[in-house]
Protein backbone atom coordinates (compact mmCIF):
# COMPACT_ATOMS: atom_id res chain seq x y z
CA UNK A 1 0.00 0.00 0.00
CA UNK A 2 0.77 3.43 -1.04
CA UNK A 3 2.01 5.69 1.65
CA UNK A 4 -0.44 8.62 2.12
CA UNK A 5 0.57 11.96 1.22
CA UNK A 6 -0.13 15.54 1.15
CA UNK A 7 0.71 18.19 -1.30
CA UNK A 8 -0.19 22.13 -0.36
CA UNK A 9 0.34 24.35 -3.37
CA UNK A 10 0.79 28.29 -3.23
CA UNK A 11 -0.89 28.77 -6.53
CA UNK A 12 0.93 32.42 -6.55
CA UNK A 13 4.38 30.50 -6.27
CA UNK A 14 6.70 32.62 -8.33
CA UNK A 15 8.48 30.01 -10.24
CA UNK A 16 5.95 27.71 -11.17
CA UNK A 17 3.14 26.95 -13.77
CA UNK A 18 0.17 24.85 -13.56
CA UNK A 19 1.76 22.65 -16.30
CA UNK A 20 4.92 22.06 -14.02
CA UNK A 21 2.41 21.53 -11.12
CA UNK A 22 0.22 18.57 -12.94
CA UNK A 23 3.58 17.18 -13.89
CA UNK A 24 5.44 16.80 -10.49
CA UNK A 25 1.59 15.70 -8.49
CA UNK A 26 1.34 12.83 -11.83
CA UNK A 27 5.13 12.06 -10.59
CA UNK A 28 4.60 12.07 -6.81
CA UNK A 29 1.55 9.80 -7.56
CA UNK A 30 3.49 6.59 -8.35
CA UNK A 31 4.63 6.34 -5.47
CA UNK A 32 1.99 8.13 -2.99
CA UNK A 33 -1.40 8.02 -2.09
CA UNK A 34 -1.75 11.40 -3.11
CA UNK A 35 -4.09 14.51 -2.16
CA UNK A 36 -3.30 17.99 -3.67
CA UNK A 37 -4.82 20.64 -2.07
CA UNK A 38 -4.32 24.72 -3.44
CA UNK A 39 -3.97 27.11 -0.87
CA UNK A 40 -7.01 30.17 -1.37
CA UNK A 41 -5.66 32.94 1.60
CA UNK A 42 -3.03 33.79 3.86
CA UNK A 43 -2.89 31.41 6.79
CA UNK A 44 -4.57 28.45 4.86
CA UNK A 45 -1.04 26.20 4.32
CA UNK A 46 -0.71 26.54 8.12
CA UNK A 47 -4.78 25.43 9.04
CA UNK A 48 -3.94 22.25 6.47
CA UNK A 49 -1.31 21.06 8.33
CA UNK A 50 -2.97 21.61 11.67
CA UNK A 51 -5.87 19.78 10.53
CA UNK A 52 -4.89 16.71 8.97
CA UNK A 53 -3.33 13.91 10.88
CA UNK A 54 -4.07 11.01 8.64
CA UNK A 55 -0.70 11.77 6.42
CA UNK A 56 2.35 10.34 6.37
CA UNK A 57 4.30 13.08 4.05
CA UNK A 58 3.49 16.26 3.87
CA UNK A 59 4.66 18.30 0.99
CA UNK A 60 5.11 21.80 -0.04
CA UNK A 61 4.95 23.62 -3.58
CA UNK A 62 5.74 27.04 -3.00
CA UNK A 63 8.00 29.44 -0.83
CA UNK A 64 10.00 30.28 2.30
CA UNK A 65 6.66 31.50 3.76
CA UNK A 66 4.68 28.14 2.67
CA UNK A 67 7.19 26.31 4.15
CA UNK A 68 6.99 28.50 7.77
CA UNK A 69 3.00 28.55 7.18
CA UNK A 70 2.64 24.35 7.44
CA UNK A 71 5.88 24.35 10.32
CA UNK A 72 4.05 26.37 12.14
CA UNK A 73 0.24 24.87 12.06
CA UNK A 74 2.10 21.03 12.53
CA UNK A 75 3.88 22.00 15.36
CA UNK A 76 1.10 24.28 16.97
CA UNK A 77 -1.30 21.29 16.80
CA UNK A 78 0.68 19.63 19.36
CA UNK A 79 0.05 16.07 17.96
CA UNK A 80 2.13 13.55 19.31
CA UNK A 81 3.04 12.09 16.02
CA UNK A 82 4.33 14.96 12.95
CA UNK A 83 4.18 13.59 9.52
CA UNK A 84 7.50 13.76 7.15
CA UNK A 85 7.87 16.95 5.79
CA UNK A 86 9.60 17.67 1.75
CA UNK A 87 10.03 20.89 0.08
CA UNK A 88 9.59 21.47 -3.46
CA UNK A 89 10.65 25.00 -4.31
CA UNK A 90 8.44 27.69 -6.10
CA UNK A 91 9.04 30.64 -5.13
CA UNK A 92 11.53 33.95 -5.58
CA UNK A 93 14.19 32.60 -2.71
CA UNK A 94 13.92 29.23 -1.58
CA UNK A 95 16.39 29.55 1.34
CA UNK A 96 14.75 26.51 3.53
CA UNK A 97 14.11 23.91 0.27
CA UNK A 98 17.44 24.66 -0.83
CA UNK A 99 19.28 24.62 2.49
CA UNK A 100 17.58 20.98 3.27
CA UNK A 101 19.37 19.75 0.24
CA UNK A 102 16.46 19.88 -2.45
CA UNK A 103 17.52 21.46 -6.07
CA UNK A 104 16.45 24.77 -6.91
CA UNK A 105 14.66 23.43 -10.25
CA UNK A 106 11.32 22.09 -9.07
CA UNK A 107 11.03 18.98 -11.22
CA UNK A 108 14.65 18.09 -9.85
CA UNK A 109 13.34 18.51 -6.58
CA UNK A 110 10.17 16.16 -7.38
CA UNK A 111 12.93 13.77 -8.75
CA UNK A 112 14.80 13.50 -5.47
CA UNK A 113 11.45 13.02 -3.15
CA UNK A 114 10.98 10.08 -5.01
CA UNK A 115 14.24 8.39 -4.57
CA UNK A 116 14.18 9.46 -0.99
CA UNK A 117 10.73 7.07 -0.90
CA UNK A 118 12.40 4.53 -2.47
CA UNK A 119 15.76 4.26 -0.03
CA UNK A 120 13.14 5.44 3.20
CA UNK A 121 15.70 8.36 3.52
CA UNK A 122 15.12 11.01 6.12
CA UNK A 123 16.54 12.94 8.70
CA UNK A 124 15.55 15.20 11.67
CA UNK A 125 16.26 18.60 11.85
CA UNK A 126 16.40 21.76 14.21
CA UNK A 127 13.73 25.15 14.59
CA UNK A 128 14.33 28.30 16.19
CA UNK A 129 11.10 29.37 18.51
CA UNK A 130 10.35 33.73 19.17
CA UNK A 131 8.41 34.26 21.78
CA UNK A 132 7.27 37.93 21.80
CA UNK A 133 4.37 40.46 22.63
CA UNK A 134 3.38 43.38 20.44
CA UNK A 135 4.35 46.81 21.05
CA UNK A 136 1.49 47.77 23.26
CA UNK A 137 -0.21 44.51 23.63
CA UNK A 138 -0.66 41.91 26.04
CA UNK A 139 -0.92 38.66 24.45
CA UNK A 140 2.36 36.45 24.31
CA UNK A 141 2.63 34.89 20.87
CA UNK A 142 5.05 31.95 19.90
CA UNK A 143 5.93 31.49 16.01
CA UNK A 144 8.43 28.94 15.18
CA UNK A 145 10.88 29.40 12.50
CA UNK A 146 12.62 27.34 10.13
CA UNK A 147 15.54 29.73 8.67
CA UNK A 148 15.91 33.19 10.11
CA UNK A 149 14.14 36.08 12.30
CA UNK A 150 15.93 39.37 12.83
CA UNK A 151 15.06 42.89 14.61
CA UNK A 152 15.49 46.08 12.71
CA UNK A 153 16.58 47.03 9.52
CA UNK A 154 16.16 43.27 8.58
CA UNK A 155 12.61 43.63 9.12
CA UNK A 156 11.83 46.89 8.29
CA UNK A 157 12.70 45.91 4.59
CA UNK A 158 10.52 42.78 4.89
CA UNK A 159 7.67 44.71 5.58
CA UNK A 160 8.42 47.24 3.13
CA UNK A 161 8.40 44.34 0.76
CA UNK A 162 5.58 42.38 1.96
CA UNK A 163 3.41 46.08 1.47
CA UNK A 164 4.54 46.07 -2.06
CA UNK A 165 3.79 42.27 -3.03
CA UNK A 166 0.60 43.49 -1.42
CA UNK A 167 0.29 46.09 -4.64
CA UNK A 168 1.00 43.15 -6.87
CA UNK A 169 4.71 43.84 -7.35
CA UNK A 170 6.84 40.24 -7.71
CA UNK A 171 9.62 40.10 -5.32
CA UNK A 172 12.79 40.40 -7.46
CA UNK A 173 16.68 40.54 -6.41
CA UNK A 174 16.55 43.79 -7.87
CA UNK A 175 13.38 45.11 -6.01
CA UNK A 176 14.63 43.50 -2.62
CA UNK A 177 18.03 45.65 -2.82
CA UNK A 178 16.51 49.07 -3.94
CA UNK A 179 14.24 48.35 -1.08
CA UNK A 180 16.54 47.94 1.18
CA UNK A 181 18.23 50.95 0.29
CA UNK A 182 15.64 53.08 0.65
CA UNK A 183 15.57 51.50 3.77
CA UNK A 184 18.68 52.20 5.48
CA UNK A 185 19.03 55.72 3.84
CA UNK A 186 15.31 56.63 5.20
CA UNK A 187 16.23 55.74 8.60
CA UNK A 188 16.92 58.26 11.26
CA UNK A 189 17.71 56.17 14.10
CA UNK A 190 19.90 53.43 12.68
CA UNK A 191 22.79 55.07 14.57
CA UNK A 192 20.87 55.34 17.89
CA UNK A 193 20.78 51.59 18.86
CA UNK A 194 17.80 50.97 20.87
CA UNK A 195 18.82 46.83 21.19
CA UNK A 196 20.34 44.93 24.31
CA UNK A 197 21.44 40.85 23.69
CA UNK A 198 20.65 39.05 26.52
CA UNK A 199 22.54 35.33 26.84
CA UNK A 200 21.72 33.39 30.25
CA UNK A 201 24.76 33.39 32.49
CA UNK A 202 26.40 35.88 30.30
CA UNK A 203 26.63 40.03 31.33
CA UNK A 204 23.85 41.78 29.08
CA UNK A 205 25.22 43.56 25.75
CA UNK A 206 23.52 47.10 25.00
CA UNK A 207 23.94 49.05 22.19
CA UNK A 208 23.06 47.13 19.22
CA UNK A 209 21.73 48.54 16.08
CA UNK A 210 20.10 44.98 13.86
CA UNK A 211 19.56 41.46 15.22
CA UNK A 212 20.08 38.55 12.70
CA UNK A 213 19.16 35.38 14.00
CA UNK A 214 20.37 32.10 11.79
CA UNK A 215 18.88 28.62 12.19
CA UNK A 216 20.61 27.72 9.15
CA UNK A 217 23.13 29.18 5.99
CA UNK A 218 22.76 30.96 4.29
CA UNK A 219 20.91 33.41 5.20
CA UNK A 220 18.92 34.61 2.28
CA UNK A 221 19.44 34.87 -1.53
CA UNK A 222 19.95 37.86 -3.80
CA UNK A 223 19.26 35.50 -7.09
CA UNK A 224 22.05 32.83 -7.27
CA UNK A 225 24.31 34.05 -4.51
CA UNK A 226 24.33 33.38 -0.61
CA UNK A 227 24.50 36.31 2.12
CA UNK A 228 26.01 34.56 4.74
CA UNK A 229 26.25 36.48 7.83
CA UNK A 230 26.70 33.39 10.16
CA UNK A 231 28.03 30.75 7.91
CA UNK A 232 28.63 28.26 10.71
CA UNK A 233 24.18 28.49 11.53
CA UNK A 234 23.05 24.59 10.78
CA UNK A 235 20.12 22.76 11.43
CA UNK A 236 22.38 20.63 13.79
CA UNK A 237 23.26 22.96 16.13
CA UNK A 238 21.88 26.02 18.16
CA UNK A 239 20.96 29.80 16.69
CA UNK A 240 23.37 32.02 15.39
CA UNK A 241 23.38 35.69 15.94
CA UNK A 242 25.16 38.70 13.99
CA UNK A 243 24.49 41.37 15.52
CA UNK A 244 25.98 44.96 14.82
CA UNK A 245 26.58 48.16 17.08
CA UNK A 246 26.39 50.55 14.70
CA UNK A 247 24.61 50.53 10.86
CA UNK A 248 26.52 53.77 9.74
CA UNK A 249 27.89 53.82 6.50
CA UNK A 250 31.49 52.72 6.88
CA UNK A 251 30.03 49.50 9.49
CA UNK A 252 27.24 48.82 6.90
CA UNK A 253 29.78 48.32 3.97
CA UNK A 254 31.98 46.20 5.76
CA UNK A 255 28.95 43.89 7.05
CA UNK A 256 28.01 43.82 3.82
CA UNK A 257 30.82 42.64 2.06
CA UNK A 258 31.68 40.31 5.09
CA UNK A 259 28.05 38.72 4.83
CA UNK A 260 28.55 38.20 1.02
CA UNK A 261 32.06 36.39 1.65
CA UNK A 262 30.86 34.57 4.56
CA UNK A 263 33.16 35.07 6.68
CA UNK A 264 33.61 33.37 10.15
CA UNK A 265 35.68 35.63 12.07
CA UNK A 266 34.31 36.55 15.71
CA UNK A 267 32.91 39.33 16.76
CA UNK A 268 34.43 42.46 17.30
CA UNK A 269 33.53 43.85 21.41
CA UNK A 270 31.74 46.90 21.21
CA UNK A 271 31.48 46.71 17.31
CA UNK A 272 29.61 43.69 16.33
CA UNK A 273 28.20 40.84 18.57
CA UNK A 274 28.56 37.24 17.29
CA UNK A 275 27.33 34.26 18.57
CA UNK A 276 27.05 30.49 17.52
CA UNK A 277 25.19 27.89 18.47
CA UNK A 278 23.17 29.27 21.33
CA UNK A 279 20.26 27.32 22.80
CA UNK A 280 18.65 30.86 24.04
CA UNK A 281 18.86 34.53 24.48
CA UNK A 282 16.22 37.34 24.63
CA UNK A 283 16.13 40.42 22.90
CA UNK A 284 14.71 43.84 24.60
CA UNK A 285 14.21 46.76 22.64
CA UNK A 286 14.25 50.20 24.31
CA UNK A 287 12.11 51.80 21.88
CA UNK A 288 9.19 49.43 19.58
CA UNK A 289 11.21 47.73 16.91
CA UNK A 290 9.88 45.23 13.91
CA UNK A 291 10.54 41.99 14.04
CA UNK A 292 10.34 39.46 11.07
CA UNK A 293 10.28 35.36 11.35
CA UNK A 294 11.06 33.50 8.10
CA UNK A 295 10.61 36.17 5.99
CA UNK A 296 6.86 37.37 7.63
CA UNK A 297 6.40 40.81 9.30
CA UNK A 298 5.63 40.29 12.90
CA UNK A 299 4.96 44.11 13.71
CA UNK A 300 6.94 46.12 16.08
CA UNK A 301 7.80 44.53 19.13
CA UNK A 302 9.62 45.36 22.72
CA UNK A 303 11.22 42.23 23.87
CA UNK A 304 11.67 38.79 22.09
CA UNK A 305 12.74 35.35 23.79
CA UNK A 306 14.50 33.21 21.25
CA UNK A 307 15.22 29.50 21.82
CA UNK A 308 16.53 26.46 19.67
CA UNK A 309 14.72 23.20 19.72
CA UNK A 310 17.07 20.66 18.57
CA UNK A 311 15.42 17.58 16.56
CA UNK A 312 11.68 18.97 16.32
CA UNK A 313 11.04 17.96 12.51
CA UNK A 314 11.89 14.93 10.30
CA UNK A 315 12.43 15.91 6.64
CA UNK A 316 12.38 13.12 3.39
CA UNK A 317 15.49 12.67 1.78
Amino acid sequence: MKPRGLLIANPHATSTTPQMRDIITGALAHELDLEVITTTHRGHAGELAAARDDVALLITLGGDGTINEVVNGLLEAGRQQLPMLAAIPGGSANVMARALGFPNDPIEAAGMILEALRTDSSHEIGLGNARFRASGGTAVRSHWFTINAGLGLDARVIAAMEAQRALGHPASPVRYLRTAAQEYLGDRERTSPALTLEVPGEDPIPGIAMVIVQNTAPWTYVGPMPVNPCPRASFDTGLDVFAPHSLGVPSTVRYGLRMLRGSRASGVPGALTVLHDAAAFTVRAARPTVLQVDGEGMGPVDEVAFRSVPRALRILG
